[in-house]
């Protein structure tokens, strides 16, 4: 029990410290002391075991646990009421209503006093008392003694550090506005690059930082650090600068005088508490479209995912899993993520989130990170006028909103490696993620798995073709098998063709096939009006839209060409180009599935994909079509036969390589 003057006081914005009567107490180990900083967060409040449970252990709960909280409470007690007896019952960390209760005043907890502090300076700067209100921001930043929750574990902590941190720098910014407005410049660049230092992503630091160099006529490092702070953007974020630093950017290089400083800062969104920013009847999100009728194959590509996945769950707790499906236009990459991730979503009980990234939509340009994190922070149950402003902000916001819950977030479409990167929360949940590209650098930076899945086996595609056809296909096992044939085993082409035969059934399905052996008329029979996504040109466009210019040009070059392998020296030629150059946009067009390597610097088409570059290739003037092939069958190159055929036949030429 406590005596006259044994009053304790708890630090929890550094490591956390306990002291009664004025002498530190040892508080124990890690686990111990992130009880008692959530106890001491909720002073005077009951919290639940099983509150308590969660904030240490998060989903990684051993059985344990509940004689763990009681342990760590027991350890608690002993040192903050040393002389209770062992069955007396405390005052200090009382049992109630199936939990715990610290029984201290909320300003013996540092934090309290903080918020206090700050919500003073506030007020006193709203009134235009800047030296009152920057005493009252002096008094609130000395409380901090280092990163709060210093070394605790648990997902409580976790978030908590990032809540306080940013109300901390919120504070850092209001304080440096006010040093400002008082002509205080010189005193605080000092103070302005430690925090910046810390938070180099926080543009409202670095804009401050920048004003604060220009008004002590530090222009040259004004100017050093937007180069600095654009290339940082750029680099981990893959975005430019916000309007206010542009601005400032500019009004630097003209030299212009520069008044407006409290404007400029306004309290970020991500500095109010969680609880706050997302309503506590906030649904679970559950937003995984349905499943596609008719899934076939991939027993292998799911294995090996599921495989990978649960490892690094299982070892690497705080990394998160990222898998990156990718694959040519049409193959089946959406429904394969889809259908790991229904039989992934009951290991993450928190739910799951669905983004479409338009990485290769024709209509309207691909989501940025900026846009995909609105959607995001939406679908979590934050308000609109509650998200940020600033793209760091929003990362911010969004990365504490997932830390400490088991999440599954698909990411569809993904155009670049950028574009996924300030996708990714931290901790224990998982991206699951496709693209047409091949994202090496995801993999090479951030750890990412990428599987490449292929067509399907012309076994594969029958039973496709057998299970949509129904009826229509039964008993018809050589028309079903030549059609999985021209179809190229690609699962958008497969049902496309089974449509059109149940739509024609008055035709008989050999007919059918004949039709759809018309090379000619091919990509039309595979056309679904009104349904660009449904269409295999369409999507075929699209991928072609998504290359650089050059690398287009080439698989324009290469339509000319139906031999197989397609060898750099006939791309080279094709094109009029060098050896390295006709290299380097293969491999470009290797990445983005539009061509595959079969061996070293030997390439084919898939034969719809031939069909359709062999149309992208009378986008090329007539004249520059006859000047590639005069080189490709020039004297002494063994082509020279079939230039006249390839000339004659306009929308697709057969060049055959001798």
């Amino acid at each position: 029990m406590l005596t006259t003057g044994e009053t304790i006081q708890i630090q929890l914005l550094g490591p956390i410290r306990a002291w009664r009567g004025g002498t530190e107490v040892v508080l124990g180990p890690p686990k111990q002391r992130a009880v008692l900083g959530l106890l001491a967060s909720r002073a005077g409040d009951v919290v639940g075991i099983e509150h308590i449970i969660d904030a240490v252990w998060g989903g990684d709960v051993p059985q344990t646990a509940a004689n763990g909280v009681h342990t760590y409470v027991a350890g608690l007690r002993r040192v903050l009421e040393p002389g209770r007896s062992r069955r007396g019952t405390s005052s200090v960390l009382a049992s109630a209503s199936g939990g715990y209760c610290l029984r201290i005043d909320p300003e013996a907890v540092d934090v309290t006093r903080f918020a206090r502090s700050h919500a003073q300076a506030r007020k006193a700067r709203a009134g235009c008392g800047t030296e009152a209100a920057l005493e009252l921001y002096e008094e609130a930043l000395t409380l901090w003694h280092g990163e709060a929750y210093a070394g605790i574990p648990g997902p409580f902590a976790a978030v908590e550090r990032t809540r306080l941190q940013d109300l901390r720098l919120t504070a850092v910014e209001e304080r440096a506005s006010d040093m400002l407005e008082a002509g205080r410049h010189r005193e605080v660049v000092a103070d302005l690059s430690v925090a910046v230092a810390e938070e180099p992503l926080r543009e409202q630091l670095r804009w401050l930082l920048m004003l604060a160099l220009y008004r002590c006529d530090r222009q040259a490092h004004a100017l050093a650090v937007y180069t600095e702070t654009r290339r940082l953007l750029n680099q981990e974020l893959g975005i430019e600068p916000s309007a206010e630093l542009r601005h400032l950017h500019q009004d630097i290089l003209a030299g212009r005088p520069v008044t407006a400083c409290r404007a400029q800062s306004p309290a970020p969104v991500t500095s109010v508490d969680l609880a706050d920013t997302v309503p506590p009847d906030t649904p679970r999100p559950a937003q995984l479209p349905p499943l596609v009728r008719g899934f076939v194959g991939r027993a292998t590509e799911l294995a090996r995912l599921e495989e990978v996945l649960d490892v690094q769950l299982a070892r690497h707790r705080a990394s998160t899993p990222v898998a990156v499906v990718d694959g040519l236009a049409g193959v089946g990459k959406t429904a394969l993520a889809l259908e790991l991730a229904y039989r992934l979503k009951d290991r993450f009980p928190d739910g799951q989130l669905f983004v479409d990234l338009g990485g290769t939509r024709l209509q309207g340009k691909p989501l940025t990170a900026f846009e995909a994190h609105a959607q995001l922070l939406r679908s979590l149950g934050v308000d609109d006028a509650r998200i940020p402003e600033d793209p760091a902000g929003r990362v911010t916001l969004y990365r504490s909103l997932l830390h400490g819950r088991r999440m599954l977030v698909v990411l569809d479409d993904a155009l670049s490696a950028d574009q996924l990167r300030p996708l990714i929360p931290p901790g224990s949940s998982c991206v699951l993620a496709t693209s047409r590209q091949r994202l090496s650098g995801l993999a090479i930076r951030d750890g990412a798995h990428l599987i490449r899945i292929d067509p399907l086996s012309d076994r594969e595609s029958a039973d496709l073709l057998s299970y949509l056809g129904g009826d229509r296909l039964r008993g018809e096992e050589a028309a079903v098998m030549s059609l999985a044939r021209i179809c190229g085993g690609l699962p958008l082409a497969l049902r496309s063709a089974a449509e059109g035969l149940l739509a024609t059934r008055d035709v008989p399905a050999t007919a059918m096939v004949e039709r759809y052996s018309d090379e000619g008329a091919l990509l039309d029979r595979l056309n679904v009006e009104d349904d660009a996504a449904a269409s295999l040109r369409t999507v075929f466009e699209a991928s072609y839209q998504a290359l650089p210019a050059e690398a287009a040009r080439m698989f324009r070059y290469l339509g000319l060409h139906s031999g197989n392998p397609i060898t750099v020296q006939v791309a080279a030629t094709l094109m009029g180009t060098s050896r390295a150059q006709a290299r380097h946009l293969l491999d470009l067009l290797v990445d983005n599935h539009l061509l595959e390597e079969v061996y070293r610097h030997h390439y084919r088409f898939h034969a719809l994909i031939r069909l359709y570059a062999a149309e992208c290739a009378q986008r090329e003037p007539l004249a520059d079509r006859e000047q590639a092939l005069t080189r490709l069958f020039e004297p002494g190159r063994g082509f020279a036969r079939h230039r006249k055929v390839a000339l004659e036949e306009d929308w697709m030429p057969h060049v055959t390589a001798s």
